[in-house]
């Protein structure tokens, strides 16, 4: 497969927004990444911009509730969604950001993709399911990664995968799904793939090209 020709590693720190009205500009390209609190999604983030510190890892699931921007180029910007069903957050708060977060689904004009990570041993969760009906009753493609899948062995990682794929069939929309790790790596180029193709940069090929 060949390497992305966008260049994540050279992705900035934009801004922290309280709420979707504090984002930048809605112009160009934006491409969302959103999970459980505890999903690996700081980890997946950084592993793709092969920047250690560029999104932060909280030892404490669920307490960053903002919206964080990362500036590529061109116009362009990875979106990193606050964490969703961590036991500890407030109620009222997560009412709130399950309001803001549909909202940000279905208007977000430059939104052009969403990449829902969740750990391989614990998928499609209710909230997650909802997430990806959010996205695709709004006509949005998903990107389902299975992390923390170096927990798993190759036999077993792959018949997760397989289930996925075909459980992901219900949702009647654009969802693919790939196995990722980010302490192993594999999984990062898929994703690179498939945002050259959201960011409009090339179209993705080989999709079921998993390191299974």
């Amino acid at each position: 497969m060949s390497k992305s020709i966008i260049k994540y590693q050279k992705a900035k720190f934009l801004t922290s927004a309280p709420s979707i009205r504090q984002l930048p500009e809605d112009t160009g390209y934006e491409v969302a990444f959103a999970g459980r609190s505890n999903a690996g999604k700081s980890s997946a983030l950084n592993r793709l911009t092969q920047q250690k510190g560029l999104a932060r890892t909280s030892k404490t699931p669920g307490r960053t509730q903002l919206i964080n921007a990362f500036d590529i180029e061109d116009n362009r910007r990875l979106i990193d969604l606050p964490g969703y069903g961590f036991a500890k957050v407030p109620l009222e708060m997560k009412k709130k950001w399950n309001e803001s977060l549909s909202e940000y689904l279905q208007m977000r004009k430059s939104l052009k993709g969403l990449v829902v990570l969740m750990d391989i041993r614990h998928p499609m969760r209710d909230l997650d399911q909802d997430l990806i009906h959010w996205a695709v009753g709004s006509n949005l493609p998903v990107l389902v990664l299975l992390t923390k899948a170096d927990k798993l062995s190759q036999g077993k990682r792959k018949s997760e995968v397989l289930k996925i794929r075909e459980a992901s069939l219900a949702f009647c929309g654009d969802v693919t799904v790939h196995a990722f790790s980010s302490l192993k790596g594999f999984g990062v180029q898929e994703l690179a793939s498939k945002l050259d193709h959201w960011f409009d940069a090339i179209p993705v090929v080989d999709e079921d090209s998993d390191e299974l």
